[in-house]
């Protein structure tokens, strides 16, 4: 079996920023440190910050007066925030700095007297946290197909942001369904960031030279659900896995050749966790795609 690594791969820079921003916090502050939420969507990241003094929790109400709150790598609503300081938290923003863009960006649009369309997927912890940070009316679409029944109170003063995780083909389509049906504004593709772009164009770049895709991340992760659907929509079994225990040795049977990626929130340890156990089947070689290497850095908040 021959096995092709995807380049780039794994852990953006956001998602390195936000797990050293709690490991940082635990060095500085000592235990407990609060999580808001998860703070990526990796169970394995999240087990691993636990095992160092991190307490995940899921309401502010939670967290003693006073305490080290950290909020998650997908940003938090107005409220929150506003709940955290009537709590005297000593709050750190793990927000990562490219969804603090569209938060800003769809602020400014709504300040400018515009209705606001977020092209996201409804209930995700991102899209959510932009809509809190909005005032005035705002739009969820998930796909093309909502936008003929869009109901809208000023359909001459609408602009739209967009979702960082999401498929750029989709997002496309959304874009371009809403640009015939109103005159509107917005950042075309540039909100969806380049990590997640990046992830998607190197499966592209495969699919022509595998015969089987596996997504390693996990399955409320929106970027890597993004890379298997790019496997789908290019005629491949793909395959979205949490760890090896998800693997089955019937996918690869008659199918020796054997794409990997990795969603923005999993580690490499886990990749090379699953070649292990794809070595337990048989003989397996091991190339990496060439090039795609990124460099994008994110500074810790200012607090730590």
């Amino acid at each position: 079996m021959e096995v092709i690594l995807a380049q780039p791969r794994g852990f953006c820079a956001g998602v390195v920023r936000a797990i050293e921003t709690v490991e940082r916090a635990l060095e500085v502050y000592g235990t407990p440190v609060y999580v808001l939420h998860e703070i990526v969507h990796n169970r394995h990241v999240v087990e691993d910050l636990k095992h160092q003094g991190a307490l995940f929790i899921e309401n502010l109400d939670e967290v003693p007066s006073g305490a080290v709150t950290i909020f998650s790598a997908h940003g938090v609503s107005t409220a929150v925030v506003e709940q955290a300081e009537r709590r005297r938290l000593k709050i750190i923003d793990a927000t990562c700095p490219l969804v603090t863009k569209v938060h800003r960006e769809a602020q400014r649009y709504s300040r400018h007297g515009f209705e606001i369309i977020i092209i996201g997927h409804p209930g995700h912890p991102e899209v959510e946290g932009t809509r809190g940070r909005v005032e005035g009316r705002v739009h969820v679409i998930s796909n093309s197909s909502k936008v003929a029944g869009l109901k809208v109170e000023h359909p001459d003063r609408l602009a739209y942001v967009t979702q960082t995780t999401l498929s750029i083909d989709d997002t496309r389509e959304i874009i371009d369904a809403l640009e015939k049906r109103f005159t509107i504004q917005g950042p075309d593709l540039s909100d969806i960031c380049y990590a997640t772009q990046s992830r998607q164009n190197s499966v592209r770049r495969m699919v022509k030279d595998i015969d089987l895709l596996l997504v390693v991340g996990a399955r409320n992760s929106s970027n890597s659900n993004r890379l298997r659907e790019v496997g789908e929509q290019n005629g491949l079994p793909s395959y979205l896995i949490e760890d090896p225990d998800d693997l089955d040795p019937a996918w690869f049977s008659g199918r020796p050749r054997i794409g990997i990626t990795a969603g923005t929130s999993a580690p490499e340890a886990m990749v090379q966790r699953v070649l292990d156990r794809l070595r337990t089947y048989g003989h397996i070689t091991v190339g990496e795609m060439e090039g795609g290497f990124e460099t994008m850095h994110f500074r810790l908040p200012e607090s730590l």
